[in-house]
């Protein structure tokens, strides 16, 4: 008997931190996930987050330090909007905040492509995107001959 394998796709997102009430805040108030539930034990924090009730990221307080970009794993979390005008208003929210960009601005994923968006950090340093598939058209492509998200 054979068994059926349908195609898999992401479930959740798991991440490290270092203060979980830091990066909650900041997924939660800056990026717009509600809480779903919380461990509080010492020793053993953490944070599920989602989307209308379903499970999109955990973060962890297991970390000893910043995020390290020369360390296998995680190279950045991406996320997807539905518009190219929801990327600018998660843009100006960041902004408000005082996060940092690794871009100025709405970018290409490279040289002439229609989909892009913002590269931004968490507090742990962790690299992120919010980005969409059409809609930075005109937009400039930072990095000349990889894409935008590789080495930001």
């Amino acid at each position: 008997m054979t068994a059926v394998i349908s195609k898999l796709r992401t479930g959740h997102v798991g991440l490290n931190v270092t203060d979980l009430t830091r990066s909650l805040a900041f997924y939660r108030d800056a990026l717009g996930f509600e809480l779903l539930s919380e461990g509080k034990e010492e020793g053993r924090r953490f944070a599920l987050l989602g989307q209308d009730g379903e499970l999109v990221l955990t973060l962890w307080q297991q970390a000893d330090g910043a995020y390290a970009p020369a360390a296998a794993g995680l190279h950045h979390l991406a996320l997807s909007a539905g518009a190219i005008d929801e990327v600018r208003a998660y843009e100006q929210r960041l902004r408000g905040l005082g996060v940092e960009f690794a871009y100025e601005g709405v970018v290409a994923h490279r040289e002439g492509a229609a989909s892009g968006g913002i590269f931004f950090h968490d507090p742990d340093g962790i690299r992120l995107e919010i980005s969409v598939p059409a809609g930075a058209e005109d937009a400039p492509a930072p990095v000349a001959g990889a894409p935008t998200c590789g080495f930001f």
